[in-house]
């Protein structure tokens, strides 16, 4: 069955901004996107448009040429500084501050620095007479403002990593065995964290508005069963101390168009738990009574965005890929970012609409296929990422993709080469593994996807044993009427057939897996603004560990405050 893309948005393949249509890339460029030789990442942009113009940069001849990456997104520019004799090239990546509504331009009539277009408005700003970007680039700030914050450089900083993080990397890469250490770990972490909630009855009267997203279905067996988790660190509009409805959706305090709800998959309809027996296991006892919670953004009030960490997921070659091409420093021919800036911190247009930050999926170290149809195609088929319209790896077909368009629709599908034809209107994309549910059109619902069962062909991780039961995130889409959610959910101890289980009773139309094993690898934070005050709840209490202080005592929240060296999407008000 032929794939549709799930999306609150109907799709348009013309790439408009400023109400101009882009032309096609130039073919040279398409050509560098697609060949099988070690490039540049700049090169594995195939709709980037170049200027150059004369200059004089500290009383001599130089070449400045500024690189739109991708101008139908119009956020990210490369401005590279050539002397004409003498010294080295300099690179600075620029970000542009309102890229719907300004244009950032090199002009010959303007030698001295860059012009910026705001509708009739030029404003010129000088930034090759002065020290400006020398003092950008020296100041400590990930982003640091230019001409009157307009536009901001990004500068290179660590990003933050926590001791478990620390301590995978070093087994990884200096103990022998440390692979299986680690998978051992990760089972251990997994029953560490497993929940069950306290089961009741006679909770007070509770009915999802019309607003709200599809009611899980529960066996009729149990109607309106309880659940009470001490562990769940949303603030919701409901008694204190009150059990929840199991599968029932909450409206989340201070944030309209959010909505927590919680389940075990014991309580799920029966007729979903013996559906799709060849494609989804038989749970055990252990994984259908722990409990997972779920977070769901209204799509037509927020609007999704991701970052890259500055370390992960990386662009190098998957450890578990069988074959390399010797040729090829990594599957898309970059070995790094380099001279772009991985930031793992939101940026300063993006922060005050932020609303919720959220882990992202597997490292490049897992995020490729070892076993299966997929190790066998597309050098492996490492799972691939955008941000901002910048390629950092390629989308590849067959693989589960969320994703963001121009317009702000937001989509979810497994993605195909005709999908490629979306590629120059995607804002931000990340792919993880295969889906966990995925639209069956004869039905007009979501089914389990093929390989949930198959722990190998799907990428599962886990053990070397198979072991698949721990800790995980997933990200879903379901419809309710016109109206379309975006759904995070952690299962608290789960395989990927509880996962796909849980999903189908939401009604979900499409699910992927994203990071396991651990709080913060499955992390999620909502913001609650009131005045001057910023309030943090975790989908699970435990996840404030995550937090830092700053000297004066205050919370500085993970993605907001600091940069992180994994990836994360956030969701921000429209």
């Amino acid at each position: 069955m032929k794939s549709r893309p799930v999306t609150i948005a109907v799709l348009t393949l013309s790439m408009v901004v400023g109400g101009s249509q882009q032309p096609p890339p130039p073919p040279n460029q398409l050509k560098e996107y697609q060949a099988d030789v070690p490039k540049t990442i700049v090169e594995l942009q195939q709709f980037r448009e170049s200027r150059s113009i004369q200059i004089r940069r500290k009383g001599k001849p130089a070449t400045a040429s500024l690189i739109n990456l991708n101008p139908a997104i119009n956020a990210w520019f490369l401005l590279k500084l050539t002397p004409k004799e003498g010294g080295s090239e300099v690179n600075y990546h620029l970000e542009n501050g309102n890229p719907g509504a300004r244009r950032i331009l090199l002009d010959p009539a303007y030698p001295s620095g860059i012009v910026i277009a705001e509708g009739k408005d030029r404003i010129s700003c000088d930034l090759f007479t002065s020290d400006a970007l020398e003092r950008a680039k020296a100041s400590p700030l990930v982003y640091s403002p230019l001409c009157d914050s307009r536009i901001y450089l990004r500068n290179a900083v660590t990003g933050h990593r926590t001791n478990i993080e620390a301590g995978t990397e070093f087994l990884r890469e200096h103990v022998w065995g440390g692979e299986k250490i680690i998978a051992l770990g990760h089972i251990l972490l997994g029953e560490a964290n497993r929940e069950t909630g306290k089961i009741g009855n006679g909770a007070a009267p509770h009915k999802n508005s019309a607003d709200s997203p599809l009611a899980a279905a529960i066996d009729p067996k149990y109607p309106d069963r309880t659940l009470l988790s001490p562990n769940l660190g949303i603030d919701l509009d409901r008694p204190e101390k009150a059990g929840l409805i199991a599968g029932a959706w909450y409206p989340a305090n201070g944030n309209p168009g959010i909505y927590a709800s919680i389940l075990e998959p014991n309580l799920v309809d029966p007729a979903i738990l013996q559906s799709y027996r060849a494609s989804v296991n038989s749970l055990d006892g252990v994984e259908a009574s722990a409990l997972c919670y779920l977070v769901a953004f209204d799509l037509n009030r927020f609007q999704l965005g991701f970052t890259v960490g500055t370390n992960h997921p990386g662009v190098g070659w998957s450890h578990q890929v069988h074959t390399r091409n010797p040729v090829l420093p990594g599957p898309d021919g970059i070995e790094s970012v380099s001279p772009l800036i991985a930031a793992g911190l939101i940026g300063p247009q993006d922060a005050p609409k932020t609303v919720a930050t959220f882990a992202g999926g597997y490292k490049r170290w897992h995020g490729a296929f070892k076993y299966g149809d997929f190790a066998a195609r597309n050098h492996g088929s490492h799972y691939g990422f955008i941000e901002k319209g910048v390629v950092f790896s390629k989308l590849l077909p067959g693989l589960a993709t969320v994703y963001a368009l121009a317009d702000g629709s937001v989509g979810m599908k497994t993605w195909s080469e005709a999908d490629n034809a979306l590629l120059e209107n995607v804002k931000y994309a990340r792919q993880n593994g295969v889906p966990v549910i995925e639209f069956d059109g004869a039905s007009q619902s979501g089914k389990p996807g093929a390989l949930v069962n198959r722990w190998g062909p799907g990428n599962w991780s886990g053990s070397e044993d198979a072991h698949l039961r721990t800790m995980r995130a997933g990200l879903a889409l379901q419809r309710n009427g016109r109206k379309h959610f975006l759904i995070y959910a952690v299962f608290s101890d789960a395989t990927p057939s509880a996962m796909a289980r849980v999903f189908q009773a939401y009604h979900c139309d499409y699910a992927m897996l994203l990071d396991m094993n651990a709080l913060e690898f499955t992390y999620l934070a909502l913001y609650r603004r009131h005045g001057s005050q910023i309030f943090i709840d975790h989908i699970l209490k435990g996840m404030s560990y995550l937090e830092k202080k700053s000297a004066h005592g205050e919370i500085v929240p993970r993605f907001i405050g600091y940069a992180d060296n994994r990836d994360f999407f956030y969701v921000m008000r429209r």
